[in-house]
């Protein structure tokens, strides 16, 4: 359930076929997982998550769950605008609770279900309660927007005290395939401007390409093209806001576009709208 500001789900549960995206976005989020079987990739970090796992994302890294089909996948999610609680936050000194979303961009505290990861539980609970658009009565929509705040604070002061109890701890090793699709992704993301084909990528990272190929799709759920193609498809999206003079064949071959009616094509057909237009509508929102 959401609001302008905050978005709250509390537990989201299914078992079936997942097809999860890459995205980004400008909220913070807090991810909580819960039960089932999910890898977490984060840029070119991947995370085998266990329950009472807790993602901070500053939301702009883009990000997507990989989870294995026919298993339940329970998890709760909090999107919040930090511009939205800021103000609160700075009439009391507590600033510093944002440091983790705007420092590390993203990490990882396993909890392994302790009493505070409990009680952060309980909190997102009640937040996506107040959530309910049957709740907003008109009368009470200030109350509620007060209470919102309060419980998002609450939520805020945890994970703080989470993270420094964990003190970042790094996870347990990584299996070596996991460790080996990283350093795909890690190649794709520094070098998704060139001109990349399987072969060349394997040749260069002295692996077959056999092996390239069924260790990321196996670890990611896509395929090293799909990854690379999503690399491009955010740099340009990017440089549109950015760069709001920069001419569109420009951005296209920049991002590692062979031609400006393949770029064309693609954009419109994930996005949904031309690229001039995403533009223009992403300027309108400033």
């Amino acid at each position: 359930m959401m609001n302008e500001n905050l978005i709250t789900f509390y537990r989201l549960s299914g078992t079936g076929d997942y097809s999860f995206d890459y995205h980004s976005h400008q909220e913070y989020e807090i991810y909580f997982f819960h039960s089932g079987s999910c890898r977490y990739l984060i840029n070119n970090h991947i995370y085998d998550l266990k329950p009472g796992d807790i993602l901070l994302m500053d939301g702009m890294t883009l990000h997507r769950p990989n989870v294995q089909p026919n298993y339940e996948y329970i998890r709760s999610v909090v999107h919040f605008s930090p511009l939205w609680i800021k103000g609160v936050l700075q009439e009391m000194g507590s600033m510093y609770l944002l440091d983790p979303f705007q420092n590390l961009q993203h990490c990882l505290i396993r909890t392994n279900e302790n009493d505070k990861s409990k009680y952060l539980e309980d909190v997102c609970r009640r937040l996506s309660q107040l959530s309910n658009p049957t709740l907003n009565i008109e009368d009470n929509n200030i109350q509620v927007e007060t209470e919102r705040k309060v419980l998002l604070l609450q939520v805020l002061i945890i994970v703080n005290q989470l993270v420094k109890e964990a003190r970042l701890e790094i996870p347990d090793k990584k299996e070596a395939k996991t460790e080996q699709a990283e350093k795909i992704a890690s190649y794709i993301q520094l070098n998704y401007m060139k001109k990349l084909t399987l072969d060349f990528i394997a040749e260069e990272l002295n692996v077959s390409k056999s092996y390239l190929s069924h260790v990321f799709k196996e670890i990611t759920g896509f395929t090293v093209m799909e990854y690379l193609m999503k690399c491009r498809l955010t740099q340009v999206k990017y440089l549109l806001e950015m760069e709001p003079d920069k001419p569109l064949k420009d951005i296209a071959y920049e991002c590692g576009f062979e031609s400006v009616a393949h770029f064309s094509r693609y954009f419109r057909e994930k996005v949904g709208v031309t690229a001039k237009e995403y533009r223009r509508l992403r300027l309108a929102m400033e």
